[in-house]
């Protein structure tokens, strides 16, 4: 949310940061009577941090010191996490494990992380490079979570963190780090065999209960590695495989709009303040129960050879399966948010407004329900292979070469929803009053009982049931090619230049039916063969009913053979056709670069200086509107970005480190804008007409940093950063809505589905850009053991890290007017992170807090509210082992010890529930067994 909203979030925050902060400068004495850490040269560049393979890590204190060694000799600013703060932190997968890092934020999915955001940026901002590689990974999601990832995000829940051994994140921009991030770049790094120098044999297997499905799934982790030939080759194998199945419920409305949407409630309504413009009703409210059922299976090849004394070659292979399914049932009123047969003839007769024009309660008669099943299933193969090569010349020239592939398939070849309707249902009630987030339903009739419901049809009512068909894939596939050239002209000055060439190719492909509300009469069939009973887990509002049947979507199939793709349904792109678009992208770029470390007086200082220049060549290919008729569009295009950095890094004592940077940055659009071509999509109630710009401009900024590090005992520092970003590029996806013919497409009424009405609503979203707008914040990051404590207390320590982020981004309405101006969607304004730990040579225990703020998901809001966003969080995780001996170890995790739940929301004043969902805890216990 904006400073205007929250106006005391972070003064608030810095008041619950100084006690512990104040404690922990307090200790410091204890931690004074050692001696200070040694400064070391720095290296040529940030990129070289990443390939510092001789680590060898026994225990977290001893991997907190490597990264705080990698993070003090780098010149721009990043944070680093090595071997055991990833196989050891109680983290489902990478995304969970990267929060730990100072102004790292992420959002999830079915409880488990997905994506990240960094200072403030969404993942579309955020580039990920695995091996050296930059890569993409996809898969699917709930709707409320983004759905299919279609963009440039990257799904880290693909990947099982056991399987990488380095996690840095470089917040500050270099010429020679490829373009293509506003945020930061995330270098993931697998296991090598030269990191082990010898034969090494590991397992761990655990087994992982959740507390809300109750259900128990086991976790495996098996890596080989060994050296031959004189230790001039090796070969290192891994792999990781974890099922999961977990339980999500709660209650949503997907959006609130206002009386006057729709066509309104029914004219005779005795509570006529419903019909009013300022009063605001959800538009589905209903509760759900989704189910979860994963598997995670990844593994890695590397190779290593020293061909000579002045060659090495690799060779990098990384393999990720993730297949899931998913299985959502509701049970709502569908009304509400349909004219025609529907809202129109719905009348409200008593009902209470609240000050902030919400019409938190309500009693309704004409009111049709709806119980839905819809069924997922996902597939996502994840193949990357790398060769690189480096080779010196001489003392002082030397030539790193790679070349590789990154290739992501999503596949979601059954996305099946089938309906069960009763229509007109009197007395049916909604109460808000006691608990926002989690209201009292009154459903008039028997949800539970099959003879309540029809599967009904235009031959028999005006009111029809649905079975939705949409299958659909997400490609993606990155070739890279790269030389560089490091020459080392003397002790002061070395130099960099290289080339790279990319070539990506993004496709996406959905199916549907030419019309979802066509479904076959039933016949004499009864309900009673063709439903199932559902329960929510834990949640007992009230006196709403917690059991209701919904379809039996394999029974449905099996009468009606609806996946035929024959007669009425028939699958077709037409249907689908916005996300029917493929997006091609050359790049060429090449840099140059001076690096320095020399004296300044009698500051050491290090830095380097230099420039990338990028040519984009696009390609866009999508399905659009052409006099009528669905036309395939093709637009091509190029641009050209120059883009200066600088970073300098100056040792203003031997313990306390200044760092300053400035760079231009750039960020392509996001591919689902890109493509050519218009969707007209009509689920359920929900009518959109969605366009795409193939013609917009990056995002671009220009970025400034400024750092001070106080490395004032091993293992610990103490470090504050400020940074700007002036976002003068940004790519906004504006909605209005209107009838069917005030489409700002030029689409004729003459295409407007057959299964709406003249008089239906639609909302138009289409991208463009706009001014954009100043990123401005900080971070405090605090990380020290206790050894001057007495006993047991001189085993402990603690890392804290808070951040501040604010910006002023411009948000424009359809017509290009100022709509308002607000946070950066996706921006928690105050994010930190909290692991207090104790460990001594056989036993070790952490508690980890992870806490964001609100943050904005879509600026302006739709449906007449000023914006939507999600609650902020706190997530609570612990990790204990016990080492048997120097082979065997046991571990115990718990994942969400407080059970935090997803809370989306819809406007800033009315503060309306839109997702409520919980997970439940997680407990994972096993061991860890090393040869």
């Amino acid at each position: 949310m904006s400073n205007r909203t929250h106006p005391n979030a972070s003064q608030s925050f810095l008041r619950r940061l100084a006690l512990p902060l104040a404690v922990s400068m307090s200790l410091q004495s204890f931690a004074w009577a050692q001696e200070p850490v040694e400064p070391a040269k720095a290296p040529a560049s940030d990129e070289d941090i990443d390939q510092l393979d001789e680590i060898e890590v026994k225990g977290f204190r001893a991997s907190l010191e490597k990264s705080l060694t990698i993070k003090r000799e780098a010149v721009g600013q990043l944070d680093a996490i090595v071997a055991e703060d990833i196989g050891k932190f109680p983290d489902l997968n990478l995304a969970e494990s990267l929060q730990r890092i100072p102004g790292v934020t992420i959002t999830r999915d079915g409880g488990e992380g997905r994506n990240i955001s960094v200072r403030g940026l969404g993942p579309q901002f955020v580039r990920v490079r695995i091996n050296g590689i930059e890569a993409m990974s996809t898969t699917g999601g709930t709707d409320a979570s983004g759905g299919v990832n279609r963009g440039r995000g990257f799904d880290f829940n693909v990947f099982a963190s056991e399987l990488f051994t380095n996690l840095t994140v470089h917040k500050t921009a270099a010429a020679n780090i490829e373009e293509g991030s506003l945020g930061a770049t995330v270098d993931l790094r697998t296991a090598r065999p030269f990191d082990y120098g010898g034969r090494v044999a590991q397992v761990s297997a655990q087994g992982s209960f959740n507390d809300l499905s109750e259900s128990t799934d086991p976790r495996g982790v098996l890596l080989l590695s060994d050296t031959f030939a004189d230790g001039r080759f090796g070969a290192l194998f891994s792999v990781a495989a974890t099922q999961r199945n977990t339980v999500e419920e709660g209650a949503s409305t997907v959006r609130w709009a206002n009386g006057t949407s729709n066509g309104n409630f029914a004219a005779s309504s005795p509570f006529a303040a419903a019909r009013d413009a300022t009063a605001f009703h959800p538009r589905l409210p209903r509760y759900g129960i989704l189910n979860y059922d994963q598997e995670r299976i990844g593994s890695t090849l590397a190779l290593q050879w020293k061909a000579s004394e002045n060659t090495d070659l690799g060779f990098d292979w990384l393999y990720a399966k993730f297949d899931g399914s998913r299985d959502e049932r509701f049970l709502q009123a569908q009304s509400f948010s349909r004219a025609g047969n529907g809202k129109p003839q719905t009348v409200v007769r008593e009902g209470v407004v609240d000050s902030a024009g919400t019409l938190v309660y309500g009693v309704f008669d004409g009111v049709d329900l709806r119980a839905e099943n819809r069924h997922d299933e996902l597939v996502t193969r994840f193949n990357q292979y790398s060769i690189d090569l480096t080779h010196r010349f001489s003392d002082s020239v030397i030539l790193n070469a790679k070349v590789g592939r990154a290739d992501s398939r999503f596949r979601n070849p059954i996305q099946t929803t089938v309906t069960l309707d009763r229509a007109n249902v009197n007395g049916y009630s909604y109460d808000y009053r006691a608990n926002s987030r989690l209201p009292v339903f009154n459903y008039g009739v028997n949800v539970n009982d099959p003879a309540t419901w029809g599967f009904l049809s235009t031959s028999t009512t005006s009111q029809t049931s649905e079975i939705r068909l949409r299958p659909q894939a997400a490609d993606n596939k990155l070739d890279t090619a790269r030389i560089d050239l490091d020459w080392y002209a003397g002790d002061v000055w070395s130099f960099q230049g290289g080339l790279t060439y990319k070539d990506y190719t993004f496709d996406s492909r959905e199916l549907r039916r030419a019309s979802e509300t066509v479904v076959p009469s039933l016949g004499t069939a009864t309900l009673a063969s063709l439903v199932q009973s559902v329960s929510l887990q834990d949640l007992r509002p009230g006196s709403t009913p917690t059991t209701w049947v919904v379809p039996n979507i394999d029974a449905f199939a099996n009468l009606f053979n609806f996946y035929c793709n024959c007669g009425s349904f028939a699958l077709s792109t037409d249907a689908a056709r916005g996300n029917n678009n493929s997006v091609g992208e050359e790049s060429l770029s090449y840099f140059a670069a001076a690096n320095f470390s020399t004296d300044w007086g009698r500051f050491p200082v290090r830095g380097n200086i230099g420039i990338r220049h990028v040519k984009t060549d696009q390609s866009s290919n999508g399905i659009g509107v052409v006099a009528g008729v669905p036309t395939n569009l093709t637009v091509n295009r190029d641009y050209s970005d120059t883009l200066p950095s600088f970073n300098l890094a100056m040792d203003l004592s031997d313990d306390v480190v200044m760092r300053f940077s400035a760079a231009k940055v750039m960020s392509r659009p996001g591919l689902g804008s890109l493509a050519p071509g218009v969707s007209i999509t009509v689920s359920g109630s929900a009518r959109t007409i969605s366009g795409q710009n193939p013609f917009l401009d990056p995002f671009r900024a220009k970025t400034a940093d400024l750092a001070l590090e106080w490395y004032f005992a091993e293992e610990a520092s103490l470090g504050m950063s400020l940074f700007y970003k002036d976002i003068d590029s940004f790519v906004q996806t504006t909605r209005q809505t209107g009838l069917f013919e005030q489409n700002p497409f030029g689409i004729p009424v003459s295409l407007r589905p057959t299964n709406t009405n003249a008089a239906d609503s639609w909302e138009f979203t289409f991208p463009v850009n706009t001014p954009g707008g100043p990123l401005r914040g900080y971070e405090l990051s605090l990380q020290t053991p206790f050894r001057g404590l007495p006993g047991l207390l001189s085993k402990t320590g603690i890392q804290l890290n808070y951040t501040h982020v604010s910006s002023e981004i411009d948000y424009l309405s359809a017509t290009g007017a100022l709509a308002a101006r607000e946070n950066l969607t996706g921006l928690s304004e105050n994010a930190s992170n909290a692991t207090l730990y104790y460990e001594d040579e056989r036993f070790g225990a952490r508690v980890s807090v992870s806490s964001r703020g609100d943050f904005l998901t879509t600026v302006p809001g739709r449906d007449g509210n000023n914006v939507e966003g999600t609650k902020g969080t706190t997530n609570v995780d612990m990790s204990m082992f016990y080492r048997l001996n120097e082979q065997l170890e046991f571990t115990l995790e718990g994942i969400n010890l407080t059970n935090e739940f997803n809370d989306q929301f819809i406007d800033s004043v009315g503060d309306r529930n839109v997702v409520y969902t919980q997970t439940g805890r997680t407990y994972i216990f096993g061991f860890r067994y090393k040869f």
